[in-house]
């Protein structure tokens, strides 16, 4: 039987994703992955499955599809419109989706990167431990229009559920920690950079994001000279400029530009999800702190699938029931209304 999911028409950036590849740093390749990795630990919850399996990542626009087969879809990430055969879906949901059925997915009305998840994973080729595309590292490439993926086998029969996200879709708080260049820089300056209201610019994809910032930039004596170093997910190099850069999962493994800090991991959602214009702010923490955020994040993650729901409950489910007003205004069936 044939297993197969064909893309009939193509946003400008989709991509096969899942949580990306490890351990190639000192062969110039970076993680990659999905740029939210929430995302696909979310669909993962709704659909009952492995957060490593792959997904199709959307950049700020979906498109078509269909499916060979009957299949179970979750929606996560960016929030996009999406309907089946012109039926509208709800996001952060897992939905049923027929052989032959048309599944539209169209742009970003919150957000930037969207998943699309299937039952089972798309059955990609793995390249270096991963079904990831990774475009700087030449490895994957954009889906197209009439491109056929194939599907993994599944018995996976969770249509209809729920989840309540974890909020990072509008920017706000990111925290960082100090990096190598961090001790570099003037006081008051790492006292403006944090009191700083930056916004998402929109220069920016998934090797870096730029900081937009009223008044003048971060600089540092010196930091021009700096050696060529590694470098990694989440530095904040400070251009030329002054202008602060956010490195994302396509980042480059080395480079020159003084670092003002790091972003810690559990925060990078947020910024990879931070529309054009949304406001960011840094605020530098400790490293104990930073890691009791992250130890705090795993827990959260390893918690999603008990926090799905249905999206139609049964009655004979509900602990509650008597506390819902189900019945309004009525109180006599003999009295005149």
């Amino acid at each position: 039987m044939s297993r197969k999911f064909t893309v009939l028409s193509a946003g400008p950036a989709l991509l096969v994703q899942d949580l990306g590849r490890t351990g190639y740093l000192a062969f110039g390749v970076t993680r990659g992955g999905a740029a939210d990795i929430f995302a696909l630990h979310e669909a993962a919850a709704l659909l009952g499955q492995d957060p490593n399996l792959a997904a199709i990542e959307m950049t700020g626009m979906g498109g078509s599809f269909k499916s060979d087969i009957d299949t179970v879809i979750a929606l996560t990430g960016a929030e996009m419109t999406a309907e089946i055969d012109g039926a509208r879906l709800m996001w952060n949901a897992s939905h049923a989706l027929p052989a032959g059925a048309t599944l539209k997915i169209g742009g970003a009305q919150k957000g930037t990167y969207g998943y699309l998840s299937v039952a089972g994973g798309f059955d990609v080729p793995l390249t270096m431990g991963a079904r990831s595309s990774h475009l700087t590292a030449g490895i994957g490439a954009a889906l197209q229009a009439g491109q056929t993926l194939p599907l993994k086998a599944s018995k996976s029969t969770r249509a209809g559920y729920f989840i309540t996200p974890e909020p990072r879709l509008d920017g706000g708080e990111v925290r960082v920690i100090a990096s190598i260049q961090t001790g570099q820089f003037a006081p008051e300056t790492l006292d403006r950079f944090g009191q700083t209201a930056f916004t998402r610019d929109a220069r920016g994809n998934r090797q870096g994001v730029r900081m937009a910032s009223d008044g003048e930039g971060f600089f540092t004596d010196g930091g021009l000279s700096i050696v060529s170093e590694v470098i990694t997910e989440g530095d904040i190099q400070i251009t030329g400029d002054g202008a602060p850069y956010v490195l994302m999962c396509e980042c480059q493994t080395t480079g020159g530009y003084p670092r003002i800090g790091t972003v810690i991991a559990c925060d990078l959602p947020r910024v990879a999800q931070a529309a054009a214009g949304a406001p960011l702010r840094f605020r530098f923490i400790t490293p104990d702190d930073a890691r009791e955020a992250e130890l705090a994040a795993r827990k959260t993650l390893k918690a999603l699938p008990g926090k799905t729901q249905p999206l139609v409950r049964d009655p004979h489910d509900i602990d509650d029931l008597l506390s819902y007003q189900l019945v309004s205004g009525v109180i006599s069936a003999t009295s005149d209304p």
